[in-house]
């Protein structure tokens, strides 16, 4: 069966084709019975319309920006390298991605980063702090009409389009389910580390972590969030500083990165394998502290899924094309060391 054409569609509904390029990409100037025609016409012969081939016949190009912390860690420069694959993946369809990295743990700065953006820029993807210049900075790009996609970390109250990420309050849940499991002392104290409070996606996990600790396993103290900005030597210090204050330490929770430096703590202490750790993300690190046994269980996001979502999100926003929301959606994984990838 031959494809089906963009002028078997104009001959059915009896429009030009200059008629359905216009109901196609959204633009005005077509009477609303000619739209309910042509999306008849587009329904009846079930058209799906090449939309590369569209963007390279127009001669036009795409520019999607991607916001990055200027200080990685591994999961973070797993991100940085999936953007870096995407980047030369989709030049060949006019599509050019380009990265700026800069502190996102300062609101006002990260605001004026997106302030800074030009107006040839179709869409913007960023690892977002919940902060009201932020929010205000995504809401200007949105009414200037450029897409804004928030990645790993949201900003819900903004009018971003879309979040490439995980349900933060359901890992929270989760850790805290593997944690009440895998404890076996009747009593005791656990540790919680974030990057920062003002990260949505770690403010989620730890609340989700706190809810389900408080209800299912009362018996745990959770001790006060210690806050790193992921950085690993900060994150070092304070699990040393933890485990000295803390005798009674039974468990840690990580919600953020520096996983490295709560592991390097742990390996410098003789009470490593009677701590049960549950942290985020499998890297080349966190891979290792899981299968010697510093490290209980990894909840995974994954990078590539992440990045690959945040950009079909912004083309299909430029071609005014429809979202296929389970496409989008990104799994929680579970990882354990007998079921490492």
């Amino acid at each position: 069966m031959s494809k089906i054409t963009i002028q078997d569609v104009a001959k059915r509904a009896n429009v030009s084709v200059a008629t359905i390029d216009r109901v196609l990409n959204r633009r005005p100037g077509v009477r609303t019975q000619t739209v309910e025609r042509v999306e008849s016409a587009i329904r009846e012969l079930n058209y799906q319309p090449d939309r590369i081939a569209a963007r390279l016949a127009r001669g036009r190009e795409y520019r999607l920006w991607f916001i990055l912390p200027l200080t990685a860690g591994e999961f973070m420069q797993s991100i940085g390298a999936e953007v870096e694959d995407a980047a030369r993946r989709m030049a060949p369809e006019r599509v050019s991605i380009m990265v700026k990295k800069v502190d996102v743990f300062d609101g006002p700065l990260l605001a004026q980063t997106l302030d800074e953006i030009g107006e040839d820029v179709d869409g913007v993807a960023l690892v977002a702090l919940d902060h009201p210049a932020v929010r205000e900075a995504i809401n200007a790009l949105v009414a200037r009409g450029i897409t804004v996609v928030t990645l790993v970390s949201d900003v819900p109250g903004s009018k971003r389009t879309h979040f490439a990420g995980i349900d933060n309050s359901s890992a929270g849940r989760t850790a805290a389910g593997l944690m009440g499991r895998f404890l076996k002392a009747k009593s005791g104290k656990v540790g919680l580390f974030a990057g920062s409070l003002s990260l949505r996606d770690h403010i989620e996990r730890q609340f989700g972590f706190e809810q389900v600790m408080a209800h299912e396993f009362p018996q745990y103290e959770i001790l006060p969030v210690r806050e790193s900005r992921d950085d690993v030597e900060r994150t070092e210090q304070l699990t040393l500083q933890l485990l000295n204050e803390h005798p009674d330490l039974v468990g840690i929770y990580n919600v953020g990165g520096g996983t490295k430096g709560i592991v390097a703590g742990l390996d410098s202490s003789p009470r490593a394998k009677d701590i049960v750790f549950i942290a985020h993300e499998v890297t080349e690190g966190s891979r290792r502290a899981l299968i010697r046994g510093t490290i209980d269980a990894i909840i995974n996001q994954d990078a590539g899924h992440e990045v690959r979502s945040a950009v079909r999100v912004l083309i299909a926003k430029a071609d005014n094309a429809p979202l296929i929301e389970a496409q989008e959606r990104i799994r929680i994984d579970i990882f354990m060391r007998d079921n490492l990838p």
